[in-house]
């Protein structure tokens, strides 16, 4: 899965300051160096605090403010929507919905970034570079594509995805959502590959313009305090949504080409080999597709039984589907940032030192367990990080929060009354998923075809079966959710000890043979 060394696809740097056989330390020290260093004193120096973005405190720092102003922002957009018209709240869901079809798209090539674009130790950065320009410029065509056939699609997704209540006045708030697909691809790939480069600051750019410019236009057109004159709709605020996501994506990707590939002080201009081109090459998409196969096959699968089970949900009425929307907008959004920074930090770590290790002599022969932590390391300071926090919120939250939230957001307290009841019984799930997150980022950042592996065993055997009986089973609101929280909540516990079960296979393996040459 790592870029082939033939010079017909991407080639390895060659004295360009990257071409190291081991990983350097962010100290300075080589991998093998830090290998013999006692891990009290590695983790240490790893979680050192620091603001430099090529550190795991500094990159994990950019993150979670790069993930809390949209969580942010999604969670006033229901606010202002329920001031606007309650019974419209569930209709926002549609740029959910919308979104997690993109996932699908996402979730391919770009999540390869982490494995592909993060191998610093063998490319270069021209390498690296051209990677990242054809992965951004595959995946603005493809959102474009899937973006068109939503827009002439929108009757049909609107069956599926919206309550029937108000699905007549929800075909234009669809048809503007629609377009959400083509800046969301192009927010991904920029935000995935720019983390991949040690570049952080590219993402919070980009969240930064969205939520600033989306705060100013919707206080001035649709919050209770807007401007005399204007009258405020649901979808003026898809339209300002479309806007500002297009805007900032857009500007992310300049500011992301300025500084790193066309401006005077650029990157790419600071290798010496500037006989590589940064060109999009087919050889380079070929490069990323190896990997990213099964990040896509992964993704639709997952994807795919969600939004099964979810228009079971929306054909259960307005309230139990802008319950279900109104839980997952706290849940998925200011609740799971640490969760989702802490992922994405893990993950850029983890690409590299699963780079250096391959690079370095002996790799292929059994390894150490101490070579084996050095990869893995990344994940263990996460998940407990990821305890310390999540364990906390989940108790506030449900023995106080829950309630109050949920009808801030939504306006109605039959429908607070539902997401809380969503809340307590399954949220302490999530504290399994927050851990389960950081293992399963060790086998994508290193052995996607094992990350596909797993996460088949989980939405197969289990969410498979249970998504069956929620179709089959004449469910009624009072007793959806008992089906429903064995559906979502049990497959988070079931994931858990799925994933633990196959890194400590993966671990073994290592141990045994050592890295082979097959990318998978």
């Amino acid at each position: 899965m790592l870029p082939s060394k033939d010079d017909s696809t991407v080639r390895v740097a060659a004295g360009s300051g990257s071409s190291s056989p081991v990983e350097q330390g962010h100290n300075g020290q080589s991998h093998e160096a830090e290998s013999g260093v006692a891990w009290k004193k590695q983790a240490v120096s790893d979680l050192k605090p620091s603001r430099h973005r090529q550190t795991y405190s500094g990159a994990l720092l950019f993150n979670i403010a790069a993930f809390i102003l949209p969580a942010l922002y999604s969670t006033l957009s229901k606010l202002w929507v329920a001031n606007i018209d309650s019974s419209m709240v569930v209709t926002t869901d549609s740029y959910t919905y919308i979104s997690v079809v993109a996932e699908v798209l996402n979730e391919g090539l770009p999540r390869a970034s982490y494995l592909v674009i993060g191998n610093k130790s063998s490319l270069s950065i021209r390498d690296r570079l051209q990677l990242t320009h054809t992965l951004i410029l595959f995946q603005s065509v493809l959102g474009l594509i899937m973006s068109i056939g939503f827009l002439g699609g929108a009757s049909t997704f609107a069956q599926g995805f919206v309550p029937i209540e108000v699905r007549a006045a929800s075909l234009t708030y669809v048809r503007i959502a629609a377009f959400s697909a083509f800046s969301s691809a192009i927010e991904y790939a920029v935000n995935t590959s720019t983390r991949a480069l040690d570049k952080p600051d590219v993402p919070l750019v980009i969240s930064s313009i969205k939520f600033f410019v989306n705060i100013i236009l919707d206080l001035a057109l649709i919050s209770r305090f807007h401007a005399r004159g204007v009258s405020p709709t649901v979808n003026m605020q898809a339209g300002i949504q479309l806007a500002c996501n297009m805007t900032s994506a857009f500007a992310g990707l300049v500011y992301f080409l300025y500084t790193t590939s066309i401006g005077p002080k650029s990157d790419a201009f600071a290798d010496p080999n500037v006989e590589i081109k940064i060109t999009p090459s087919l050889s380079a998409l070929i490069v990323l597709a190896r990997p990213g196969i099964y990040f896509f096959i992964e993704s639709a699968i997952r994807n795919a039984l969600y939004l099964w089970l979810v228009s079971g949900i929306v054909s259960l009425g307005t309230t139990y589907a802008t319950a279900w929307g109104v839980f997952s907008t706290i849940r998925w959004g200011l609740v799971m940032v640490p969760v989702a920074a802490l992922e994405v930090t893990t993950l850029t770590f983890i690409g590299h030192s699963w780079g250096a290790l391959k690079s370095s002599p002996g790799s292929a022969s059994n390894l150490s367990w101490s070579q084996i932590f050095h990869v893995a390391r990344w994940a263990f300071y996460s998940i407990l990080i990821a305890i310390a926090v999540e364990v906390p919120l989940c108790l506030l939250m449900s023995f106080f929060g829950a309630h109050p939230f949920a009808r801030y957001l939504s306006g109605s307290d039959e429908v607070a009354r539902v997401a809380e009841r969503m809340w307590r019984s399954i949220d302490w799930c999530y504290i399994f998923y927050g851990i389960s997150t950081q293992l399963a980022a060790i086998l994508g950042a290193t052995k996607p075809m094992w990350y596909l592996g797993q996460s088949l065993v989980s939405n197969l055997l289990y969410v498979l079966p249970w998504a069956i009986v929620c179709q089959t089973v004449d469910l009624a609101q009072n007793d959806a959710w008992t089906f429903h929280a064995l559906v979502f909540g049990g497959s988070l516990v079931f994931s858990f000890v799925d994933v633990l079960i196959v890194d400590g296979i993966w671990a073994w393996r290592l141990r045994r043979v050592g890295v082979k040459e097959r990318n998978t």
